[in-house]
């Protein structure tokens, strides 16, 4: 459980970081004002914030999230989480150890942002 509370809470600060520092990723969300949250089952999770251009979050959940990313449990979220595999989403999904409830627009939206996650590749 506390790996997976600590990669939501770096997911936030590399979020931050990224509508901070990288222009492409301040343009993918300017105008954007979205709520969501990855949880397990159990109600463990975090709820983040994009709205006016920053990102925010904290600990635990929100009552009206955008959508959700609801895991399994914490060790499932941090293997899909962290996965290489570019179809552990989909294979998670599948195999309903996700579940996604909300705006499945916004949800992709999120995949969007996901790719400023990834470190800039040097010239």
């Amino acid at each position: 459980m506390l790996k997976f509370k600590f990669l939501l809470w770096m997911l936030a600060k590399l979020l931050k970081k990224a509508a901070k520092n990288n222009p492409a990723c301040a343009e993918y969300i300017e105008g954007k004002d979205v709520v969501f949250q990855i949880q397990t089952e159990s109600g463990s999770g975090r709820n983040f914030t994009v709205k006016d251009g920053k990102v925010s979050s904290s600990a635990g959940l929100t009552k009206e999230p955008t959508f959700t990313l609801c895991f399994k449990d914490a060790a499932t979220g941090l293997a899909i989480l962290t996965a290489k595999d570019k179809n552990a989403f989909m294979a998670g999904i599948q195999n309903k150890d996700l579940v996604i409830s909300g705006n499945f627009a916004e949800v992709m939206w999120f995949q969007g942002l996901t790719k400023f996650l990834k470190p800039s590749k040097k010239k």
